[in-house]
Parts: structure tokens; C-alpha cells; sequence
């Protein structure tokens, strides 16, 4: 998740400092989420609603994917 979120700000043209500022944390906590596979979900949200990004869906499109993998096996 961390590496689709910072693929969406740098599509976006904004700073790293900007959305740490978005969501009331420290520049070094979204270098972390960065590097991490997974995220809190308020943290996310938070994401989300700064650069009016839906990760919540890429989750749910991820899950309903593999769940059609599974069925077509």
C-alpha cells in the first residue's frame, strides 16, 4: 500500500512535507508507511481524503480479483 500511495503523490506533483502536514504527522511516520505492506485504516483514510484518492477501493479490487482467481481454479 505504501509504495501505491507514494506513486499517487508523486503523480500528483505534491511534497512528501505537504501531506504530512495533511494528516498531522511527521514527515519520517510516511516514509515508514512507505516502506510498510500495510497501513492503519484511519491513516488511510486520512490518505485518501488529502489526495482525494480511493485506496480503499484498490484494496476491495485487489480482494475481488484474487477471490475470482480462486473460483476459476
Amino acid at each position: 500500500m505504501g509504495k501505491l500511495i507514494k506513486a499517487e503523490l508523486t503523480r500528483q506533483g505534491r511534497s512528501i512535507t505537504w501531506l504530512a502536514q495533511q494528516v498531522g504527522c511527521s514527515r519520517e511516520n510516511l516514509y515508514k508507511v512507505f516502506r510498510h505492506k500495510w497501513i492503519y485504516t484511519d491513516l488511510l483514510f486520512q490518505i485518501s481524503e488529502a489526495l482525494d484518492y480511493d485506496f480503499f477501493k484498490l484494496c476491495s479490487d485487489y480482494y475481488q480479483a484474487k477471490k475470482c482467481e480462486k473460483t476459476n481454479q
